[in-house]
């Protein structure tokens, strides 16, 4: 089943981070689990159609010399699917009913009319490339640099291709809040059409509410750009885009599965095995789109980030204070970290994290200029660690992350040269840091292709309390430095703060390193600082 392309991404391109902590501003699609919802709801039932119906796989297709001689045969391409006219018609008069169900589902009121239009594949293409500034383009090529260098992209990967492919294939209709239009798509059946328009006229509804361009602007600013050096606040706020982004798809994937249950008696609130079973679908790769398929981790995680994690969120909400709490409440005091998305008890709570020390960038790296800059928020550090060591490993640390930031840099007057980078991060204890920083050590060796350590030191091994089997875990206390192919690697653990360099001269990372940690850090490198 074809999917989605949300509001937000079609009002302007390069407005949403997607990849969170390489400020990944530059890419408008964002994977729905609206064919998970068919395949978990018995009334509705769905069928590929357009390009996806061309396309075998392994299991329509057995293993066997038979089934790939039929693969490999030469087929004629299926004309793509229409509707008729009739049938737009139709479905130009279910926006009215529809968008009066999310108003109940929401008590967002609606205020006025939503425009409809009924548009091509050619023509959603086209309105998109369109809209993609150099600015974006820009950032794209940013952040897949600094993807790479963090090892969550291959080297060799193309960003930029994957996504435009993603574009084409997993578009099912969108709300433009300039035009104040949502749009209809062509190529796709009517009656797959109507649950896609359930969550597209909730961003109506919000955007009647609140103005859905104004609310998500305010966390569009780019760091990476910006005339002045970062502050802790800049860090603080730098996730506020992904969480707002999180709460409006949040809503609307609420509602679209609360349309697609009607019909069978069933609502979210008696039904939690359909969430259940579309966060299985999506947390094992089960989603129907060779594309995303083929996407490396980070990415894959990255586009179902605010559908997966936003639904839950929202359901939380609904459980804490009902409707007006989960939709309306939320829409005008919004949540401004993935951590509060992912753990809703810290927002409910109103937690207050302590900021993170930020260094003097203009001092420490007076030998470089700045490339990118961001805040590595919970839901990039959940991904990372299960990228370096594994998902079991992820799920028992994540959790304890309290805030982390990276600065990245080329040498002055060589932009095309190495990329350095600094990443700080601290933990909800010494011990947790010490976790991290084993993990992070250990993929170095994986990442490059010679990492020696300096000064062989191994890591401890403790006892994982109240765990049932009993087991040890890797625990790297105090200052690790290797050599790589693309200069020193840096790990350092102290207290519960753990400091990672990567390729920055020597004299660069004593800097950050006595104004983080005072001169005991330089002296037990031997003075090499």
């Amino acid at each position: 089943m074809e999917r989605e392309l949300s509001s937000r991404e079609l009002s302007g391109i390069g407005c949403n981070r997607l990849a969170r902590f390489v400020a990944f501003v530059g890419f408008a699609v964002l994977l729905r689990a609206a064919g998970l919802c068919a395949q978990t709801v018995p009334a509705q039932k769905t069928q590929d159609q357009g390009e996806m119906s061309a396309r075998p796989t392994t299991d329509q297709n057995p293993a066997g010399e038979g089934a790939r001689a039929a693969q490999d045969k030469p087929t004629q391409p299926e004309p793509e699917f229409k509707i008729t006219p009739r049938e737009a018609e139709d479905l130009f008069h279910s926006v009215d009913e529809i968008l009066e169900f999310d108003s109940k589902e929401t008590g967002l009121a609606v205020k006025h009319s939503v425009k409809r239009r009924l548009t091509s594949r050619d023509e959603v293409v086209r309105y998109l490339t369109d809209h993609m500034k150099e600015e974006d383009t820009r950032r794209l090529q940013r952040s897949a640099l600094v993807l790479k260098k963090f090892g969550l992209l291959p080297r060799d990967f193309d960003l930029e291709k994957l996504l435009m492919a993603m574009l084409r294939e997993q578009i099912a209709g969108y709300y433009d809040p300039k035009a104040k239009t949502v749009n209809l798509l062509d190529w796709i059946p009517a009656t797959e059409q109507e649950p896609v328009l359930a969550h597209e006229l909730t961003h109506a509804l919000q955007d009647q509410a609140i103005g859905l361009e104004k609310f998500m602007k305010k966390g569009e600013r780019d760091l990476a750009e910006s005339k002045k050096e970062p502050t802790a606040a800049d860090i603080e706020n730098d996730e506020m885009n992904d969480a707002r982004q999180a709460v409006v798809e949040g809503q609307a994937e609420a509602v679209m599965l609360d349309y697609a249950l009607k019909p069978v008696g069933h609502s979210l609130a008696d039904s939690p095995e359909i969430v259940a079973a579309m966060e299985s679908e999506m947390e094992n790769g089960n989603v129907d789109s060779a594309v995303f398929k083929s996407a490396p981790l980070f990415l894959r995680e990255s586009l179902t980030f605010p559908y997966n994690y936003g639904l839950k969120f929202e359901i939380r909400m609904m459980e804490a204070g009902g409707r007006d709490k989960a939709f309306a409440a939320v829409l005008a005091n919004p949540p401004h970290t993935s951590r509060q998305i992912m753990q809703p008890e810290t927002y409910l709570s109103g937690e207050k994290l302590q900021p993170m020390r930020v260094v003097d960038f203009a001092r420490d790296f007076r030998g470089y200029e700045r490339f990118d800059v961001g805040a590595i928020g919970e839901s990039d550090t959940k991904v990372m660690i299960e990228q370096y060591a594994g998902k079991e490993s992820s799920e028992r640390l994540y959790r304890d992350w309290r805030g982390a930031y990276y600065y990245a840099v080329h040498a002055k007057g060589n932009p095309g040269g190495t990329l350095g980078v600094m990443y700080l991060s601290r933990w909800a204890s010494p011990e947790k840091a010490g976790e991290f920083a084993a993990v992070y050590a250990r993929a170095l060796t994986q990442r490059y292709k010679s990492a020696t350590e300096v000064r062989k030191v191994a890591a401890t091994s403790v006892e994982a309390g109240g765990q049932q089997p009993p087991f040890t875990i890797d625990v790297l206390k105090g200052r690790h430095e290797w050599t790589t192919e693309d200069g020193p690697a840096v790990v350092e653990a102290q207290g519960d703060t753990v400091l990672i360099t990567e390729s920055l001269d020597a004299a660069s990372v004593g800097a950050i390193e006595r104004e983080l940690f005072g001169a005991t850090t330089a002296a037990a490198a031997g003075g090499r600082n």
